[in-house]
């Protein structure tokens, strides 16, 4: 692999290590242009709110910036990259710096030129443009992109475009030497454990950072150890790769470090876990409108963004795209019952001075 791009061992260090990684969204003005101010105070925010890595170009961030007439892609995550840079100089560990790459072979070559060539460690790869092709199809177009940037495997769920990932493709994708990473978000706990199967069973779980990406389920999935024989070895999710957190980011990550602290020193997880775990699932599916099957998704966290004053307001590039009848009062109900989860004032301490 000598003329392959590969990972660095501070950035795969911290990515086998496990941390919180939102996906980024973006921040439009009235007009539905990018509003850099307001975009760069994002990137602030995921920086400084305890994430250890930023997913830009990813479903959050809207497929649509690829769509010519807006050529948004690559503004986008050089905008992002640059405010990572200037936010870097006062941590102590860099960010994990992942690049959404999407479409047929030839476009994601592109895109993961482009990735790599402004500093981001991996692609993760979404193959929702491959309906009804082979498995082969489908693991040489990970491997040729393997190439260019190190692979953040993706089971995207198909009820939002994705594609449905057998045992068989987990289990040969395990064996790709540069896929990294696997953001597992079929939303489906049978398909999730077949990837966490395929990976055990592949040898390789100690080299591909198994990430949840599964919002209907984030402590379930990060509290658990899988067995797939009883009395063999087990395996884990070592962090997260979410829309959910790209809200209230800053007390996702503390929650995040609890749940560290929990799994080092006790098999017990406390009551109090599994509680928070349902809270945090009941408000994902008013934020992610699950009741009219994720089409208010990203006016959703807008809406939070907006809410805190980091958004302006909830425009998408597609005019159509907006909150749900009745997702706004449940919006509102999760809100109230749930005051722990959010991190407003964090927010409110640190707005103006991300959004100078």
């Amino acid at each position: 692999m000598s003329d392959v791009s590969t990972l660095s061992d501070p950035i795969r260090k911290r990515l086998m290590d496990g941390v919180v990684i939102p996906a980024h969204p973006l921040a439009l003005n009235s007009k539905r242009q990018l509003d850099e101010r307001r975009q760069r105070a994002l990137t602030r925010y995921y920086s400084e709110s305890g994430a250890g890595g930023i997913a830009v170009g990813v479903h959050t961030t809207q497929f649509e910036i690829r769509d010519p007439r807006f050529g948004l892609y690559r503004p986008v995550l050089e905008l992002a990259a640059e405010t990572m840079n200037t936010c870097e100089e006062s941590m102590d560990d860099p960010l994990v710096r992942v690049a959404g790459i999407a479409g047929n072979t030839a476009q994601a070559l592109e895109e993961a030129e482009v990735a790599a060539g402004l500093g981001y460690h991996l692609g993760l790869v979404s193959l929702a443009a491959f309906q009804g092709v082979s498995n082969e199809t489908l693991l040489e177009h990970i491997r040729v992109v393997s190439e260019v940037i190190p692979v953040f495997g993706f089971y995207l769920q198909p009820s939002v475009g994705g594609i449905r990932l057998d045992y068989a493709f987990w289990r040969k994708a395990a064996e790709i030497e540069n896929l990294v990473g696997i953001k597992m978000a079929p939303f489906n706990r049978y398909e999730t454990l077949n990837v966490l199967r395929a990976v055990l069973a592949s040898g390789r779980s100690k080299k591909i950072a198994l990430y949840t990406g599964n919002d209907d389920n984030i402590f379930i999935d990060l509290l658990n150890r899988f067995q797939f024989e009883e009395g063999g070895e087990s395996i884990g999710i070592r962090g997260g790769l979410l829309g959910q957190w790209a809200v209230w980011t800053n007390q996702a990550a503390k929650d995040f470090q609890d749940i560290k602290k929990v799994k080092a020193c006790t098999n017990v997880v406390p009551d109090e876990f599994m509680v928070r775990a349902n809270q945090l699932t009941d408000a994902n599916a008013a934020i992610f409108d699950v009741a009219n099957g994720f089409a208010g998704c990203i006016p959703g966290i807008h809406e939070i963004l907006r809410r805190q004053g980091l958004l302006e307001g909830r425009w998408t590039l597609n005019p159509q795209e907006e909150l749900s009848p009745g997702q706004m009062e449940e919006i509102d109900r999760v809100y109230n019952a749930y005051p722990s989860l959010n991190d407003d004032a964090f927010v409110k301490e640190n707005s103006d001075r991300w959004l100078s």
